[in-house]
């Protein structure tokens, strides 16, 4: 395996911690890959799991409320993927007593969403997903003569009770870390959840979709680790999506501000938050293949040699365009404020905005809510926005970052940008407010067409 260890940061521990992602867990094959690579890496002590692939999915639908004959179908294909992973254990019955309480949970919770839903509800039925993907992780490393013990990450992410994304607590991590997690490490293998954490009155919370790359950076900066270790289904970070475009390069190296830019825009490989407490502590990320780790990956650190201008473009789809219009703006004070006001009382995160004398144009995203309706535009809050000016609501687009550095000093930068994209309808334009990116606001169903148009031109 290509050797990517960083200066560590002068508090750091010797140790690592590893998050293996949804694909990289997906199967009874692909966690024997995992559970070879913490063989290989003996620094690794802590290890941070999503839920397998497709769980996370199935269990938001059966959160939606389901009739009852689509409630058995989805139920049975949450056992399908569980038990093709116990069977193929050494030693099924170990285990399989635990995973039947956990799908006997699910049915439970999803009968009663049928029922009422709530965000509440969501959180804790979607959780089972990652419960038991660690269940079945532990008894496969203890199978391969690795001391592992499992940990319910709840004990320590005490969170607020912001449901689907909820905010840790950094204070209460640390010291419950330090005191829990902190003391086992020479003796064994943890084996803990992510994504999930615990509101103050003992329910089930959730930090949103790609939460469980930001556990691993909290828990890596809780213990001082030497370095966050994020495996997933490809071998780092490249220069756009692969899949969309088949000539992307990979980036061996790539500074934390760059990183962090790509993770915000969109760029799938990394949680947008993962990089804020890597940041703060200088604990370099490693991003690489679980199904190829001799093939390398990206290492994310604080800063690199020669920055190219153009680092990389990434793409958010599921965009929502929300357009306010009033006359009561023209030459006012506060009416930028009132607006805020209400979209934080609705724990709205506005993303990208643009504004005029008389109206403020904004993006919001909703790639990343895990509640039943997966909107972010409640009755409530559109109402409470119309009594002040008039809305419009555009969806279904996609926000494209050209990501690099300094280029707000790059001369001709708007020809190469917009010449290449003459004959797309670009709803929105964002530059100027941070060096290291360019966002446009395009439609959806034109986002895979700009996105290769522009690697071709940058790169």
């Amino acid at each position: 395996m290509t050797d990517n260890t960083a200066t560590p940061s002068s508090s750091s521990s010797p140790y690592t911690i590893a998050k293996f992602g949804g694909t990289s867990v997906a199967n009874f094959s692909a966690m024997e890959k995992c559970a070879d690579i913490i063989l290989k890496q003996k620094s690794v002590r802590v290890v941070v799991l999503s839920a397998s692939a497709g769980i996370t999915n199935l269990l938001i639908e059966l959160a939606a409320g389901t009739e009852p004959s689509q409630r058995e179908a989805l139920l049975s294909q949450v056992r399908d993927i569980e038990y093709a992973i116990i069977n193929q254990l050494s030693q099924p019955e170990i285990i399989s007593q635990e995973i039947n309480r956990l799908l006997e949970n699910i049915e439970m919770l999803s009968e009663a969403a049928s029922l009422a839903t709530s965000d509440a509800l969501t959180d804790e039925l979607v959780s089972h997903g990652e419960l038991m993907s660690t269940l079945l992780f532990v008894e496969l490393l203890r199978e391969k003569g690795i001391q592992a013990d499992w940990f319910d990450v709840r004990k320590v992410m005490k969170t607020n009770d912001l449901f689907c994304h909820a905010e840790p607590d950094m204070v209460q991590l640390t010291e419950l870390t330090k005191s829990l997690i902190q003391p086992r490490l020479e003796e064994t293998v943890i084996v803990t959840q992510g994504f999930i954490g615990q509101e103050p009155k003992g329910r089930t919370t959730t930090l949103g979709r790609g939460g469980s790359d930001y556990t691993a950076a909290l828990i890596g900066e809780a213990l001082g680790m030497s370095r966050v270790d994020i495996w997933t289904d490809v071998p780092g970070i490249y220069s756009t999506d692969p899949r969309i475009v088949p000539e992307a390069h990979r980036i061996d190296q790539i500074a934390f501000n760059e990183a962090a830019e790509m993770a915000t825009f969109g760029a799938k490989i990394l949680h947008p938050a993962t990089l804020l407490p890597a940041v703060r502590s200088g604990i370099p990320v490693f991003v690489g293949s679980s199904k190829a780790p001799e093939e390398g990956g990206t290492l994310v650190c604080a800063q690199t040699e020669n920055p190219p201008v153009f680092r990389a473009i990434a793409l958010r789809r599921k965009q929502t365009l929300l357009t306010l219009h009033s006359l009561k703006m023209l030459h006012a004070r506060g009416f930028l404020a009132e607006i805020f006001t209400i979209l934080s009382r609705h724990h709205i995160s506005v993303d990208v905005i643009t504004t005029s004398e008389v109206s403020i144009a904004l993006t919001l995203d909703t790639t990343g809510t895990t509640n039943a309706s997966g909107s972010l535009l409640t009755n409530a809050l559109l109402t409470e926005l119309s009594a002040l000016c008039r809305v419009e609501v555009e969806e279904d687009l996609a926000l494209v970052a050209v990501i690099g550095n300094s280029l707000s000093q790059v001369n001709g930068l708007g020809i190469k940008i917009f010449g290449t994209l003459e004959n797309y309808n670009i709803r929105m334009i964002s530059h100027g407010a941070s060096t290291h990116n360019l966002c446009l606001l395009v439609d959806g169903k034109n986002a895979d067409n700009i996105v290769r148009k522009l690697h071709d031109t940058l790169f």
